[in-house]
């Protein structure tokens, strides 16, 4: 039995169900937006925990869960949360009581929250990877307008984005930003070297890895349709040595599922920028066909963490 959490009709919850209902693997769906009237009942029993978990489809014995794929919203942001005060209160117990039994129980959890929560800092992510044999781009978090202008002058071409997990578009720092560098002071920002290649998003599943590469002169491929250069993705292949150490970072990092972000400069290096922790596969598996999402349903089926 596996159990699937999450939004069912967001596109990689819901690929991840379809992939589970072909290949005739057990499972439960925990819908996310029935968190205030869903029931969860733990107990520990000698060092592991068991107990039931009251879905709209049934119940389902904790202990007889091998797998646990988890697409979880902020339970404050759930419409229903939002709505009802008292909903709220209960949406918030239930996921408290939850992350309890995920970071207890002896199934195979994509990912736990501890491991999930490397990604919300990048600039410690960029060390974690560097320490694990990567080339990381330099960068500077800073909001001191004058250290900016010392680290474009020595790097020349410089972007920046966000240095937390929330998803930013990565941008060029041009002269027209100049009339806006002041408002640094008021919240630092990440700035890093503009690395030159080709970009290249490698989705880890345990042993198996599916590298997808993007096609495009936008920057930030992910939103290249906002200047007219959207993206054609395609299934590409990794040196022995790169494919090698990105099953061993994902496992170094406690990560059997994630998205590495690389981007293969023009004399052939790897870049490393970072490891997302909850990749929305699903643009990558519509795009290539690469089977992502029965994957995962197989890797928490056999319970091979």
């Amino acid at each position: 039995m596996i159990l699937l959490a999450g939004i069912p009709s967001e596109p990689p919850l819901a690929m991840a169900i379809a992939a589970a209902e072909r290949a005739g693997i057990a499972h439960a769906v925990l819908n996310q937006r029935d968190s205030a009237m869903a029931g969860l009942c733990v107990a520990m029993d000698g060092v592991e925990p068991r107990g039931t978990l009251q879905t709209r489809d049934g119940v389902v014995a904790l202990e007889a869960v091998r797998g646990v794929f988890l697409r979880l919203m902020d339970a404050a942001l759930l419409p229903e949360a939002r709505r009802d005060p008292a909903s709220a209160v209960r949406a918030r117990v239930f996921h408290a009581v939850l992350q309890d039994w995920l970071e207890t129980t002896p199934a195979v959890v994509l990912n736990r929250l501890g491991p999930s929560s490397g990604n919300a800092s990048k600039p410690a992510q960029a060390r974690a990877l560097a320490r694990r044999g990567w080339r990381v781009p330099a960068s500077l978090v800073s909001s001191d307008p004058e250290s900016v202008l010392a680290f474009r002058a020595a790097h020349g071409r410089v972007i920046y984005k966000s240095a937390s997990g929330v998803r930013s578009i990565v941008t060029e720092f041009t002269d027209t930003d100049m009339r806006r560098l002041w408002r640094l002071r008021a919240l630092p920002v990440q700035f890093q070297e503009l690395v030159p290649g080709t970009d290249l998003r490698v989705h880890v599943v345990g042993q198996r890895l599916f590298v997808t590469e993007a096609v495009t002169e936008a920057l930030d491929y992910r939103y290249g349709g906002r200047s007219g250069q959207p993206a054609r993705l395609r299934a590409a292949t990794l040196p022995d040595e790169v494919a090698a150490r990105c099953v061993a970072t994902a496992k170094a990092l406690a990560l059997p599922l994630c998205g590495i972000d690389l981007r293969r400069r023009p004399d052939g290096e790897f870049v490393a920028f970072e490891v997302n922790p909850a990749p929305a596969y699903s643009w990558y598996q519509e795009s290539t066909g690469q089977p992502i999402a029965e994957a995962i349903v197989d890797y928490l089926a056999r319970g091979e963490g």
